[in-house]
């Protein structure tokens, strides 16, 4: 793979990023390997501008990794809420306990004690092993994959095992031992700003005269993704139970999604049902009496949330009880603590709608 296009690529990468590479992030030449950690994990499946807020609110409130081991399950949730992919805030959770049990806190600077670690893959061992230890280790992510073939007009498909072989071939022939930070924060920052997914900067770029996508005019179509996520959609009806000032809601803890986050009670169905069909479901499934609801509001709107694989469609209902009604794995919650839960973003829009003191973002 060694060729005069590849020496002139990485040196004219570090020359953008000496004189041209302008973006600024708070983790950016970060040294220390929690901070580095904390915004990669937030940083998986989301826009740099979104978790933009989510790190600062992180590290102001837990400036370090034992602080962050030491918080409560629900106060740490209760800051991730909204993020979604709420996998990564249990793992983010785990990972700091086993790091402040078994390494005193300190992150381990060896790649596949790194890697080992829960919730950290190859992508985010290598940038804590390069970033916080300037370790010689190629970083690759969405950024690299699609500057790398585009600049060197790979049609391997990224998401394959053959694909995935390559370009870490590719990565690791490219990459500058004595400036292995520097390389990848400089190809990472390219691919945000100048070879973007939509638009790309091609009349701008240092590298466009030796580009191979650019040269064969298929730059829209590369990278190659061989994989199309199949997305279901998933008809959910809740029901908001509310007795005075009291909501009685569940903290999830099966395996299905939202795991970790508060609910309130609900059914499934395999369609938009009719308001009596949604209601049958729920005094069904609930064995609640009819009496003891003295007043009820369907809400005709159809609330909608997109996950990775599923579409989330969403009827609510609002019940009125004439007292405090046992449910076995709910409890009920005074209104006013609302706020002090995480909640899905759907549930969170629908109780903001209904002035229940949780604000929808």
């Amino acid at each position: 793979m060694k060729s005069l296009n590849n020496k002139k690529f990485t040196l004219t990468l570090l020359e953008w990023n000496s004189t041209q590479n302008k973006r600024t992030m708070p983790w950016k030449n970060e040294k220390n390997p929690y901070k580095i950690w904390l915004s990669e994990i937030i940083l998986q499946q989301t826009r740099v501008e979104q978790g933009l807020e989510y790190y600062n609110n992180f590290i102001k409130k837990y400036p370090d990794i034992k602080k962050l081991a030491a918080a409560p399950d629900n106060e740490v949730f209760k800051l991730w809420e909204g993020l979604g992919y709420y996998s990564r805030c249990r793992n983010l959770l785990f990972t700091a306990r086993y790091i402040t049990q078994q390494y005193n806190g300190v992150f381990p600077k060896d790649y596949q004690q790194i890697l080992a670690l829960k919730g950290v893959g190859p992508y985010t061992a290598a940038a804590i092993a390069s970033f916080a230890y300037n370790q010689p280790i190629a970083v690759i992510d969405g950024n690299v994959y699609r500057v790398l073939s585009r600049f060197f007009g790979v049609e391997l498909p990224i998401d394959s095992t053959e694909g995935k072989a390559y370009f870490e071939k590719l990565a690791a022939s490219l990459l500058p031992h004595l400036q292995p930070a520097a390389y990848n924060q400089a190809i990472m920052d390219f691919g945000a700003t100048v070879c973007r997914p939509a638009l790309p900067l091609c009349n701008n770029c240092m590298l466009q005269k030796w580009c191979k996508a650019r040269l064969n005019g298929n730059t829209a179509a590369l990278p190659v993704k061989a994989k199309k996520i199949e997305v279901k959609e998933r008809w959910l009806n809740f029901y908001v139970l509310q007795f005075k000032e009291y909501i009685c809601v569940t903290l999830r803890q099966n395996s299905d999604i939202w795991q970790n986050l508060y609910c309130t009670l609900s059914t499934e169905t395999m369609c938009n049902s009719a308001d009596n069909e949604i209601l049958e479901l729920f005094y069904k499934k609930y064995k609640m009496a009819s009496g003891n609801v003295v007043k009820t509001l369907v809400d005709p709107l159809l609330y909608n949330q997109k996950l990775t694989h599923r579409h989330i469609k969403a009827r609510f209902v609002r019940l009125w009880v004439s007292k405090k009604i046992n449910i076995e794995g709910y409890e009920w919650i005074p209104d006013n603590k609302l706020k002090q839960l995480a909640f899905p973003k759907i549930i969170k829009e629908y109780l903001g709608s209904q002035n229940l003191t949780v604000t929808a973002k």
